[in-house]
């Protein structure tokens, strides 16, 4: 089945709990008590992956966006290109503005660890899309950093003037902060498709705002682990000798 198919209507799907219980998978050891909540949890883990089906097919159904401005960047041989410039063969792109202004010594840790993310998959991704970095930066000093961390494939691209980063709520009279983007393009029109939206407003208590599903593996291999997330730590750029 296409993973673009559209879920069967609630009344025709298996409930969450029988499809748990029916699970063979025990683990050598286990006592009842585990396998009661592990099977309690295997049914939650269900619901959840068809609300993220859910989700993805509402997000799919969207109607067209704003017509987007005559957005400029410059690319690494310093041109000056238009956002439409930015989908090579594809129709659909992916920006992430990332923090990495010029008032800032070093990108943002959150940031980086996202975008590094991006970009051992990036040539996968690009089998279906286009995907650029933009930022405030010049594009070699993203570049420079980015070698540092032993990225290979990932498109840099500076924004010219502040149109771009205020649009896609980035940039504000306070400073920077970062934006996940989709766009589509229909012959030399390009349009929003979808963008990420809210922040302190949109966050439950003891939680920071963040994207449902959340994109950051680091999260998500976080939030397996008994320790969960915490609250009090959060990526850096280089750690001691013997923490990597």
């Amino acid at each position: 089945m296409s993973e673009t198919a559209t879920l069967p209507p609630e009344d025709e799907l298996k409930p969450a709990r029988a499809m748990a219980e029916a699970l063979p998978t025990r683990w050598d050891g286990e006592s009842a008590e585990y396998r009661q909540a592990r099977t309690s949890l295997q049914a939650e883990e269900i619901e959840l992956r068809r609300q993220i089906q859910r989700v993805a097919a509402q997000r799919r159904a969207l109607p067209p966006g704003p017509v987007a401005k005559d957005y400029r960047f410059l690319d690494e041989q310093g041109n000056n290109i238009g956002l439409v410039d930015l989908f090579g063969r594809h129709d659909t792109l992916f920006t992430y503005f990332w923090m990495y202004g010029p008032q800032r010594e070093r990108p943002c840790p959150m940031c980086t660890s996202f975008v590094g993310s991006l970009d051992i998959p990036t040539p996968d991704i690009e089998q279906r899309l286009a995907i650029a970095i933009v930022g405030r930066s010049p594009v070699a000093r993203q570049l420079a950093f980015a070698r540092e961390r032993g990225w290979r494939f990932l498109k840099f691209y500076q924004i010219v003037g502040e149109d771009f980063g205020r649009d896609v709520h980035a940039v504000t009279d306070e400073g920077e902060g970062a934006a996940p983007t989709v766009w589509r393009r229909s012959g030399d029109e390009v349009r929003l498709f979808w963008g990420a939206e809210g922040g302190a407003e949109t966050s439950d208590p003891g939680f920071d705002a963040h994207l449902a599903p959340d994109p950051t593996p680091l999260w998500n291999v976080l939030d397996w682990t008994p320790e969960g997330r915490g609250t009090d730590w959060y990526p850096k750029l280089d750690y001691p000798a013997g923490g990597r």
